[in-house]
């Protein structure tokens, strides 16, 4: 509880006049198209998602890294591209996170980055496999100033663990996971805040208790239990778990399943956030894994120019009009996160 309350003052702290005046900004045009159902953007995104590299040392089952299923580019976001980035939207922007798909920490200067977009005061955030926090990453990560660590624990013995996480050892993210709470400790840092995020699959669901008792014993910020994306979710999965409130899909009459998501005719995230690929394609959002909607490419544009453009502002309407007719958007339960 400690912890959250000081994640929460530290994100409050990053929230200056010029950053309150975009969420202002970005919060009244959304409901303003809304309100003339059309898309009006004013504004410039108040949380954005950069991919630091789409490589990945697992080969997790419903992950195109794991599966080396991308049909798009694979590579390492160059430094210059991320600091220009940074460098544009860096009086706007309140919340970067460092992820898309691919595991960060692969990345020679993941860190470097971090630091660089920290010095300007942004709330930074990561999403990790934790297979590379040995003592030395563990220690420059509490120094680089990230703020939040997402360590992903889908299981809390090896057998179950492995079950999804496809190659991984448990034992490394435990390792890894006391090496950043000794070096906060030693550091007297109160960040990163360390959330351990649980994907719940029928294979661990039996183990949902026991991860927060591990959390606990550890010294673990916070737990997120997380439901699972299953691409072909229409005749089950073996991944559908039968606790039903932590599945994306339910089943009908006929044995098929179903979205639960109403896929109302609007979206938040079209209007407040953004994801930028490794070669700085701009994509709407996390749901376009595979990079299927560029709406603009940031070695060849400016940020603005791409936020505020026709594309950017076609894709708005569209989904404005029919967000069930977009591919991307068929599979999309966001929100679906269980915190504690």
């Amino acid at each position: 509880m400690v912890g959250s309350f000081s994640d929460t003052k530290n994100i409050l702290s990053k929230t200056n006049w010029r950053r309150l005046r975009n969420i202002t900004q970005i919060y009244s045009s959304y409901h303003f198209s809304r309100l003339i159902n059309k898309p009006s953007i004013t504004g410039l995104p108040i949380s954005i998602s950069i991919e630091p590299t789409t490589s990945c040392n697992l080969r997790c089952p419903e992950c195109p890294s794991g599966l080396r299923s991308f049909t798009r580019p694979t590579g390492m976001l160059q430094q210059s591209l991320f600091e220009s980035t940074i460098d544009q939207l860096a009086d706007t922007l309140t919340y970067l996170t460092f992820y898309f798909q691919g595991e960060p920490y692969l990345h020679p200067s993941f860190l470097k980055m971090v630091n660089y977009a920290s010095q300007r005061g942004i709330y930074t955030a990561t999403s990790t496999n934790g297979h590379f926090l040995k003592d030395e990453a563990a220690k420059a990560t509490v120094q680089s100033g990230l703020d939040r660590l997402i360590i992903s624990i889908d299981g809390t013995t090896q057998e179950t663990y492995q079950s999804y996480r496809v190659g991984g050892s448990l034992e490394k993210v435990l390792e890894g996971t006391r090496n950043i709470i000794k070096w906060k400790r030693m550091l007297r840092s109160l960040s990163p805040h360390i959330v351990f995020q649980f994907l719940v699959v029928k294979p661990n669901e039996h183990q949902i208790n026991e991860v927060y008792r591990l959390a606990e014993e550890l010294g673990v910020d916070q737990v997120v239990l997380k439901t699972a994306q299953i691409y072909n979710y229409e005749n089950g999965s073996d991944l559908i778990p039968s606790i039903e409130k932590y599945s994306r899909y339910k089943r009908n009459n006929d044995s098929s399943y179903s979205i639960k998501n109403e896929l109302h005719n609007n979206c938040w995230k079209m209007w407040h956030s953004c994801v930028i690929t490794w070669d700085g394609k701009v994509v709407p959002c996390c749901f376009d894994k595979d990079g299927k909607h560029v709406l603009g490419d940031l070695q060849k544009q400016s940020f603005e120019e791409i936020w505020k453009g026709e594309p950017y502002n076609a894709f708005r309407k569209s989904l404005m009009k029919s967000r069930a007719e977009i591919e991307i958007c068929k599979n999309c339960t966001e929100g679906t996160k269980v915190w504690a």
